[in-house]
């Protein structure tokens, strides 16, 4: 396929995702209110009801961009990331209508790496993905491909739920991918220049960052509805995938240390997989005039928030802007490891 021709993949896959994406949440804000699928927005003063969840959108976008660009060019890159997005998106969709177990959502989350891996293996020359990595400053790649297949099974329900678990206040989770997708997409077209990646790939991220850039939209401070885990854990498996069959895996983990250390924190103060929904003591405290300060129960967990708010009482949108900040940091560290990683590919000595 041409140049002009991906161009031209890319801006209709980009334009369908972001129109689907923005109709369809302005719609389920409405039907999903008539339904009464709304929950309060503690952090508000007055304890809005705001509907939950807009996962659908977000997911239906994705997978219309991306079968556009799989049915013109055939790459089985994107549809493994159509099938790893799907299936991780309907888990997270199960969870907000039934409430899936902290043990049994990760476990089910396993299966969404298994198309990626079947793909690759059963189909002859596939190239789904290569078990390569280049470190920065180093020409010299390093294979791992027995370990590798192992670690696309497991980075899945990794990734989502990390993802997931920074979705705690009005527009973090949409604006967190929106930035970590951006250095992604930087080491993904540097890829492409040095001959590494097929260039379909690169023009497979623009689906993503214009579903979730529409989403954004509606999502960001004061927000109109939640993504709710179906959203959260869509936005995570397609991040994911893309950063898999990109091979942009270590630029893609930079970008999302926020969300990791979170992730950590939470899990190495509770000592086990569980729910939020589940915490009894709770990590931070809303004040009436809406305000948030940390909780001073020695047994509540340790989560990013809790540390922000730690020295004073901060308004929603100020522990947001930080959260994103901190995200802007990380995406600029990503961004300088891939320009560290591809430019010696194109110095010439």
């Amino acid at each position: 396929m041409n140049q002009e021709s991906l161009v031209f993949l890319g801006l209709i896959g980009t334009f369908v995702s972001f129109v689907i994406c923005f109709f369809l949440t302005r719609w389920l804000i409405g039907y999903l209110m008539s339904k009464n699928m709304a929950v309060l927005d503690y952090h508000k003063e007055d304890k809005p009801k705001i509907p939950r969840p807009g996962g659908p959108a977000i997911l239906t976008s994705i997978l219309v961009g991306e079968a556009i660009l799989f049915a013109f060019s055939g790459s089985y890159a994107i549809l493994a990331l159509i099938f790893a997005t799907a299936i991780s998106g309907l888990i997270g969709l199960v969870d907000d209508l039934k409430t899936l177990g902290g043990i049994v959502k990760p476990a089910l989350l396993l299966v969404a790496g298994l198309p990626i891996l079947l793909i690759e293996y059963a189909i002859p020359n596939s190239k789904v993905f290569t078990p390569t990595f280049y470190l920065p400053f180093f020409k010299i790649p390093a294979h791992i491909p027995l370990v590798y297949p192992l670690l696309i099974v497991v980075a899945i329900p990794v990734v989502t739920n990390t993802i997931n678990t920074i979705d705690v206040l009005n527009g973090v989770v949409s604006g967190f991918i929106l930035i970590a997708c951006v250095p992604v997409t930087l080491d993904i077209y540097l890829r492409v220049l040095a001959g590494k990646t097929d260039p379909i790939i690169l023009v497979a991220m623009f689906p993503i960052l214009a579903g979730t850039a529409a989403f954004f939209l509606f999502h960001r401070y004061p927000s109109k509805i939640f993504p709710g885990d179906s959203g959260a854990i869509t936005l995570g498996a397609a991040y994911g995938t893309m950063a898999m069959i990109g091979g942009a895996e270590l630029v893609a983990v930079i970008a999302i240390l926020p969300a990791i250390l979170n992730s950590f924190f939470f899990l190495s103060s509770v000592k086990r997989l569980m729910e939020h929904r589940q915490i009894k003591n709770l990590p931070t405290i809303g004040l009436p005039d809406g305000r948030v300060i940390a909780s001073d129960d020695p047994k509540a967990p340790i989560t990013l928030m809790r540390m922000i708010v730690s020295r004073s009482a901060m308004a929603e949108n100020e522990i947001a802007n930080d959260i994103l900040k901190l995200s802007l940091y990380c995406a600029l560290l990503a961004g300088i490891t891939a320009l560290l990683t591809w430019i010696p590919f194109f110095m010439v000595l």
